[in-house]
């Protein structure tokens, strides 16, 4: 899907803005799924690589910046749920999805082999969060419990007990660690998690299921979703709100309502239980949606450091500005 020529060139060029959001739409989609795309994930370093885990039992390993699948694997036995790389693009962590076996697995995309498992879980993994730079890794379960693990041993570090769904993230830095459930989003020095909490924000007065948790770049902020269709976006070093937006609440059961922050934490993309699509300028509120006739909630993921972010359904889209709708952005000012 790179662009050529001029155009390329004032692509690159463009800041993000309220009106660059409006120009979106689907620049490029692969439709060769046979189920929904249940997450996707960037490297953290090696960034035009994507991996993506879909119900068809399938893991795909994308080139973004040429548009291409590089690699699919099939896990057939266990099913495939969650996927994220670890420091090494050419391994993946992933959550099983056959209802017998719970065990994460750690996996060489090169030879497709099965490098350790990590068995603990008694309940669907919900969340994964790897710690950057570093072989540790978080995961969180319908089990009611949150695991610390050390990538290199098979036996989980560290146990946290929660109540109800819990969403779970690592900052940029890797020094701290956030748990959401029951209507709080929890900070852990993740040196010394054993400890407890070194903050507790009370987000509104939510009640429903956590979903997803993500910091910003540079962690200034962070996000939470909820069943309910509540997206809040929270300063990361106070808890005060910054803002909350709506939209429809998570209707099947095992669904996941998610958003992302835009490389410069200006704005959000998030999904909507009725399989929308929306954008919203942190500060000020909603810029564009866009409609669907899915009825489950997108993954949405966005390209680092790029004016392109992806939504994953029963297909992987790509969008993009249209340039054109730009110019006639320009000319009505």
């Amino acid at each position: 899907m790179a662009e050529r020529g001029e155009e390329s060139k004032e692509r690159v060029s463009m800041e993000l803005s309220d009106e660059v959001f409006k120009a979106m739409e689907v620049g490029l989609a692969f439709r060769d799924y046979n189920g929904r795309i249940s997450s996707m994930d960037f490297h953290s370093r090696a960034t035009n690589y994507l991996v993506t885990a879909s119900d068809d039992e399938s893991i795909r390993l994308y080139d973004i910046q040429n548009a291409i699948c590089l690699k699919t694997i099939n896990s057939k036995k266990y099913g495939v749920d969650l996927v994220c790389f670890t420091d090494n693009p050419a391994i993946v962590l992933y959550s099983s999805k056959n209802g017998w076996d719970e065990s994460l697995r750690l996996l060489s995309l090169q030879d497709n082999k099965y490098l350790r498992y990590f068995k603990g879980h008694h309940d669907r993994v919900v969340c994964l969060s790897l710690c950057p730079g570093k072989d540790t890794f978080i995961s969180g379960s319908l089990d009611q419990t949150v695991l610390l693990w050390d990538a290199r041993a098979d036996k989980a570090q560290g146990l946290l007990r929660v109540q109800g769904r819990p969403a779970v993230s690592f900052d940029e830095q890797g020094m701290v660690f956030g748990l959401a459930f029951g209507g709080a989003i929890r900070l852990f020095d993740s040196r010394f998690y054993e400890k407890g909490p070194f903050e507790v924000f009370y987000v509104g007065e939510e009640e429903s299921e956590a979903n997803v948790l993500k910091f910003s770049n540079g962690g200034r902020q962070m996000l939470l979703t909820t069943t309910e269709g509540h997206v809040y976006i929270l300063d990361s070093f106070n808890g005060t709100p910054v803002n909350t937006f709506k939209v429809k609440p998570v209707l099947s059961d095992g669904g996941t309502l998610e958003a992302s922050f835009s490389p410069d934490g200006a704005y959000v993309v998030s999904g909507s239980g009725d399989g929308s699509v929306f954008a919203w300028n942190v500060k000020n509120g909603k810029v564009a949606c866009w409609g669907s006739t899915d009825t489950e909630p997108p993954m949405i993921k966005w390209v680092p450091g790029s004016l392109m972010f992806l939504t994953g359904s029963s297909e992987l889209s790509f969008w993009v500005p249209d340039l054109s709708k730009l110019s006639s952005f320009a000319g009505t000012k």
